[in-house]
């Protein structure tokens, strides 16, 4: 079996189950694991690099309101490779080739056409059952299902640790983007409920959505963690000062504590695959570090104070 990948989330849920020799393309994002990179992409954005957060948040609300995509497939390539399975997604059109993209690209192929499976997760248990329709649609249900079984029993110790030793649920407060300024949506704000804390502003289920600064100065959290969406580290710290730079930003419980956290966006919490519950234990750490300790890991995860110190 041949399989396209549009989705890099769909590239690392591939992977897990041992099909990474049939992936044959993936999208110019899919950067997880290593071998992903030896693949041909066969997607490609047309927003320019180099951007502000406030220049790329005004393309993708232009390009969308105009039903324009904000990625080209290449369709001769896929013509080329003849796939048995193209992997997307119609939830967002600002992660991925928009659904229709696909449905028109794939109608141009030669019978037999090749079976586009859409996982449009909105839930954690979502992103789980998208790995068992993987593993359903290449005759793997056994392997989907231990995978499954393996990221839930880590989703269940944190909700058990938590449970048997949290004392309290601090405001948490996940934004996806800073300028504007975008709550937490879809899994996300369930990823908080689960590690411990409590979102007042983020969307259960529901896309993210633009906030206002006078509903964070309200809310006043106590944990704050930035995760941009498809956003590394290193991009969100040059975000950091249009934060700083907002009237009673310094007051706020979560940066007089020193509990203001950047996370690496791009690979964690905005992408619905199986590392989304490392999301959840990263998270874990952010809001109950007298539980699950302090976290560690510079290339995941970086607090504020510890930026300023160096």
């Amino acid at each position: 079996m041949k399989i396209v990948s549009l989705l890099p989330s769909a590239t690392e849920i591939a992977f897990v189950l041992g099909l990474g020799e049939s992936v044959v393309a993936v999208t110019h994002e899919c950067d997880y694991p290593s071998a992903a990179l030896t693949k041909p992409h066969i997607t490609q954005s047309i927003i320019p690099s180099g951007l502000s957060s406030r220049e790329i948040d005004e393309i993708v609300a232009n390009k969308i309101g105009d039903s324009h995509s904000l990625y080209t497939i290449n369709s001769e390539l896929l013509q080329e490779l003849q796939p048995d399975l193209i992997l997307t997604q119609q939830l967002c059109d600002v992660c991925a080739v928009a659904y229709d993209d696909v449905v028109s690209a794939v109608c141009f192929l030669p019978e037999p056409r090749p079976q586009v499976l859409n996982l449009e997760p909105t839930t954690l248990s979502d992103i789980l059952d998208n790995i068992r329709q993987v593993g359903d649609a290449v005759g793997i249900s056994g392997k989907a299902s231990e995978v499954c079984d393996a990221l839930q029993a880590r989703i269940d110790h944190v909700g058990r640790m938590v449970a048997e030793h949290a004392q309290t649920r601090p405001r948490t407060l996940l934004l996806e983007w800073i300028d504007p300024l975008f709550c937490g949506g879809h899994w996300d704000p369930e990823l908080v409920q689960i590690a411990g804390g409590f979102d007042a502003l983020g969307r259960m289920h529901e896309p993210s959505t633009q906030i206002t600064w006078e509903s964070v100065l309200e809310f006043n959290p106590e944990v704050l963690v930035v995760a941009q969406c498809g956003f590394p580290i290193e991009r969100s710290i040059q975000d950091i000062p249009i934060l700083e730079a907002r009237p009673g930003y310094a007051d706020l419980a979560a940066v007089r504590d020193g509990r203001v956290y950047l996370v690496n966006g791009s690979d964690y919490f905005s992408r619905p695959g199986p590392r989304i519950v490392e999301s959840l234990e990263l998270m874990a750490c952010m809001i109950h570090p007298e539980i699950f300790g302090e976290p560690d890991d510079p290339k995941k995860i970086l607090r504020i104070n510890a930026l300023l110190a160096k």
